[in-house]
């Protein structure tokens, strides 16, 4: 009987991997293969005119990267632009979902209201922002000069680093964080109401209730937020590069690497540090995670 069980098995197994052979192929195809190639190149001297062979150069590229302090001024401020951007989304998220989890007329329109900068396309909120802070004719610059009387001359409101750092941060917030509010809310209302009002019995504050009650619920949904959301706030690059020039994230500086100066084999080697930082990052996060559904 077990050898014929082991027979069986493996027959599934050899039946299971056929099945799962054309998925295997693609993922190689459209990963594996790319993320060789890349690091081929960055080991090269890549010419522009893609008629010549390339000059293998050995790890130079690396070298020239942490070589380069444009590349620590772009890890500096996408760290910055991580953590504000994540920081903030989670935590508006996170408020959101608590205040509004009970019943109240309308609340099914609020709800689209949030979660709308989610849905519509990126491009169409970029140029909407852009549109509302141009410097000739924005509406911003109507209220501030026009209607407010704050100043006399139009703000250049992407056309300076700060300010541009600042509304490009304000945007990232408002276009991400209703998938924080949708995983919270989630979580909230499949929680057992019985516990608030055992909690409102005993007459526990909101806080109380929030870091008694709410906060081990969602504990496990706050780290997977934010875990993700940290990895996909350091790679963002449409929303910042459509917005301004003037936020030099690694995304900007590495397509500003590659297409701009036509360094091809210093960017692929930025990419395989990126990669590597990622790697190390989400498998760090993994743990964590794992941790915690544990506990």
């Amino acid at each position: 009987m077990s050898i014929k069980k082991k027979k069986l098995g493996g027959s599934d197994t050899k039946f299971a991997m056929f099945l799962l052979s054309p998925s295997i192929l693609l993922l190689v195809m459209l990963i594996g293969y790319p993320l060789i190639y890349n690091i081929v190149i960055s080991c090269q001297d890549v010419p522009l005119n893609p008629n010549l062979p390339s000059e293998f150069i050995g790890l130079q590229n690396y070298i020239e990267v942490f070589k380069d302090p444009e590349f620590y001024k772009s890890v500096f401020v996408t760290l910055s632009f991580t953590i504000v951007v994540t920081g903030i989304s989670t935590v508006l998220g996170l408020i959101l979902s608590v205040f509004l989890n009970r019943p109240f007329f309308g609340k099914k329109l609020v709800n689209s209201i949030i979660i709308l900068s989610y849905v519509v396309p990126a491009v169409c909120l970029i140029f909407t922002w852009r549109y509302m802070f141009n410097n000739i004719y924005g509406i911003m610059n109507y209220f501030v000069i026009d209607v407010l009387g704050i100043t006399d001359k139009a703000p250049l409101w992407f056309d300076q680093p700060a300010s541009a750092f600042i509304l490009v941060s304000i945007f990232a917030v408002w276009k991400f964080f209703p998938y924080a509010y949708l995983s919270f809310n989630a979580i909230l209302q499949s929680m057992d109401n019985s516990l608030y009002e055992a909690a409102d019995i005993d007459g526990a504050t909101s806080w109380e209730k929030f870091k008694v009650i709410t906060y081990p619920a969602i504990k496990p949904t706050l780290v997977t937020v934010v875990s993700l959301r940290t990895i996909w706030v350091f790679y963002i690059y449409t929303e910042v590069y459509l917005l301004t020039k003037q936020v030099n994230v690694l995304g900007v500086y590495l397509y500003d690497m590659a297409f701009a100066t036509h360094d091809f084999g210093k960017a692929a080697a930025i990419s395989i540090v990126l990669f590597a930082f990622i790697f190390a990052l989400i498998m760090l996060i993994r743990k964590k995670v794992l941790k915690v559904e544990e506990d």
